[in-house]
């Protein structure tokens, strides 16, 4: 069957677990069509994404998040106003997303939690099987463990899923651990891990192995190794403003992101500190390093994501990069060998979640398409009733 792509591209976990799923997805012999990549002025896609995918990339400007003049906490109020503003290039870039599909032509539409994935699965309602992936789907568990908030960032969260979701038929909740699936279009599955890491042979070569979303937190990093000079901290990071390799003093230094060195950092590292994205989560949890998280401050997904991890008894949590708790974690870590067993699952119960057949008896969710071109057929007179496609949404023949 073919399969097509839709990424939210803000951080690189949504990427990084496409990369795994387009291996995943070619060696059990299907074909996955042009990816469509959302994409902003404050990111730039990573090399390591455009080198190792085998796909063509479309990018559309996505909706993406607002930061503080610090840059290190989500601004809600400013991000719902900046994007609610730019509505109208997003529905343009939804019709950009409509023509990829028209010209791919794919059976199965798989979205990485983009909202423009999940406008597009509302307004075209396109004749093709519509999956979503995301760890945050996970939150519709009874067992996912909410971060303390006000109801605003609870709701918001939730919305978020909503939108990133609409008009889909399934939606896999990627989870650090095997929990029973408790809705009907929820399926949990493991973690999407690119078969790069999988044969890494695990080492401890001296360094903490540190991974900042917004530069903002390299302050605090900075700070911190003042104080503890002789701790010797390799950090990656997306600012481009600082040469690749920047080291402001003796055992500190910073790198671009690149997928083959920071891969290899993580597998020789004594331990990893990262902001809370469950992609960096998992793949150090694989190779059996100890882990510290610290959400970016006014996410909340990334808080609950937090808690999750120590629920699943994979690392321990901050508010900062005070790297001086961790370094006492490290000394007792205890590697947990069941999310190794789980993550090995993932090829056998991925791949059979999205072969699964949709029944044609199915009936198709709301099109707003549909339902604004019957309203115009009514008022000229060329009313036709909308009937449940009799589409067989049953997987194609690989």
């Amino acid at each position: 069957m073919r399969v097509m792509f839709i990424i939210q591209g803000e951080g690189r976990g949504h990427m990084t677990q496409a990369l795994a799923l387009e291996q995943m997805l070619r060696k059990a012999g299907h074909e996955v069509c042009p990816m469509v990549l959302g994409t902003s002025k404050r990111r730039e896609i990573p090399d390591f994404f455009k080198k190792r995918s085998q796909s063509k990339i479309h990018t559309v400007k996505s909706p993406n998040f607002y930061f503080d003049k610090t840059h290190k906490s989500i601004d809600l109020g400013k991000t719902f106003y900046m994007n609610f503003l730019q509505l109208p290039r997003y529905l343009k870039e939804v019709y950009h997303i409509h023509q990829c599909v028209n010209t791919s032509k794919p059976d199965v539409i798989i979205n990485f939690y983009d909202v423009l994935g999940g406008l597009y699965f509302l307004i075209s309602n396109p004749n093709v099987k519509r999956i979503c992936v995301a760890h945050q789907y996970l939150a519709s568990h009874a067992e996912f463990p909410f971060a303390k908030g006000s109801k605003i960032h609870t709701m918001a969260f939730r919305l978020n899923n909503f939108l990133t979701s609409m008009n889909s038929h399934k939606r896999l909740a990627l989870s650090f651990d095997p929990l029973i699936s408790s809705q009907g279009n929820i399926t949990v599955v493991p973690p999407l891990l690119r078969r790069e890491i999988k044969p890494l042979k695990r080492q401890d070569k001296g360094f903490i192995l540190c991974y900042i979303v917004n530069k903002g937190y390299s302050e605090e990093i900075l700070t911190w190794h003042e104080r503890n000079p002789k701790i010797n901290i390799v950090c990656f990071w997306d600012n481009y403003d600082y040469e690749d390799g920047w080291s402001p003093r003796k055992n500190i230094s910073f790198r671009h992101l690149n997928d083959k060195s920071f891969l290899e950092a993580m597998a020789n590292c004594s331990g990893y500190v990262s902001t809370a994205g469950f992609e960096s989560i998992c793949e150090a949890a694989y190779l059996g390093k100890p882990i510290m998280v610290v959400p970016v401050k006014g996410q909340f997904e990334q808080a609950c994501n937090a808690l999750d991890a120590t629920r699943a008894r994979l690392g321990i949590r901050s508010n900062s990069f005070n790297l001086s708790p961790f370094l006492k974690h490290i000394t007792c870590n205890r590697t947990n060998g069941e999310f190794r067993a789980w993550a090995k699952q993932a090829d056998h119960l991925i791949t059979n979640a999205i072969e699964e057949p949709i029944s044609k008896q199915a009936i198709r969710r709301f099109s707003l398409l549909s339902f604004l071109r019957n309203k115009v057929n009514s008022k000229s007179g060329l009313h036709q009733d909308l009937q449940p496609s009799e589409l067989d949404y049953s997987s194609p023949s690989k």
